[in-house]
């Protein structure tokens, strides 16, 4: 592992949700089990005195805030790679909490140029076989990238593929007409956006590995895979924090990485939890 490796938190705060406070639980959890890694904080929104000393950096968004007026805030999620201050970089969504040592991925992530997550579990640590909520992916014939989780390595071939990025993500109507007309979605979508990249560069077989154990845990609740749809699956699933402060979730041990989904899921308790550490 090189000198210049290190995650990348894009976080901006919406009428509803304080995204800084998640990129903050995220980074004392990546700190926990991932001792020595380097966590750089995009955001130009205010960060608390108590939550700068788990950042190494915190970089402004560049080239104006694109997503100042929209409340999903993914209009910026193309500039990490030209914010990125590392060769080798991690990007996570924040709503995310890394629940076991993953150094040993930067093994297998620093041999490609790119890589997105394509396989993703459920609570049980089952493969997610539900389709709900890849119907475009699907009816279009587009790669299935996640890209909660995604590495890249600064280099040629990333940064053509970021620039086709910041095309479609800013003309994202046109680009999903064009690549993504069956069952059209009418609104911007950072994990659609990126398939269709991957779709014009015909890469989805360098950039991802179903097969890799490089993935997440998704909490949406229809990858769960329940008969009975509840709104949020924090109202049905109780949530323990165990002495050792490892997270249980309906009496499953949380494996690797915890993208939670809902904020509820982060309380008060869960951050004091993770700071005792």
């Amino acid at each position: 592992m090189s000198n210049s490796n290190g995650f990348c938190l894009l976080a901006q705060n919406n009428s509803n949700v304080d995204y800084v406070r998640q990129a903050y639980a995220l980074a004392v959890s990546i700190h926990k089990f991932n001792k020595g890694q380097s966590i750089s904080l995009i955001t130009d929104d205010p960060v608390l005195e108590e939550y700068k000393s788990v950042f190494d950096n915190i970089l402004p968004i560049p080239w104006t805030d694109q997503a100042k007026d929209t409340e999903w805030k993914i209009e910026n999620r193309w500039k990490v790679y030209h914010v990125s201050p590392y060769e080798h970089t991690i990007v996570m969504d924040v709503d995310m909490l890394v629940l076991h040592d993953i150094t040993r991925w930067w093994d297998e992530l620093e041999k490609k140029d790119l890589f997105f997550v394509s396989n993703v579990k459920n609570y049980r640590n089952e493969t997610v076989t539900s389709r709900f909520y890849r119907k475009t992916f699907d009816e279009n014939n587009l790669p299935n990238l996640y890209s909660g989780f995604y590495y890249f390595k600064k280099c040629d071939k990333a940064l053509e593929f970021f620039k086709l990025l910041e095309l479609i993500m800013i003309n994202w109507e046109l680009f999903y007409s064009t690549f993504a007309s069956n069952r059209y979605q009418s609104w911007g979508s950072f994990d659609l956006s990126c398939s269709i990249a991957s779709k014009i560069f015909d890469n989805v077989l360098e950039i991802t590995d179903p097969t890799s154990c490089i993935t997440f845990t998704h909490m949406k609740a229809h990858c769960q895979g329940w008969n009975e749809i509840p709104t949020n699956w924090t109202n049905v699933l109780g949530t323990y924090i165990t002495t050792d402060n490892t997270i249980l979730i309906g009496n499953y041990l949380q494996h690797n990485i915890l993208h939670y989904v809902e904020p509820e899921f982060l309380t008060d308790r869960v951050i004091k939890q993770l700071e005792l550490l």
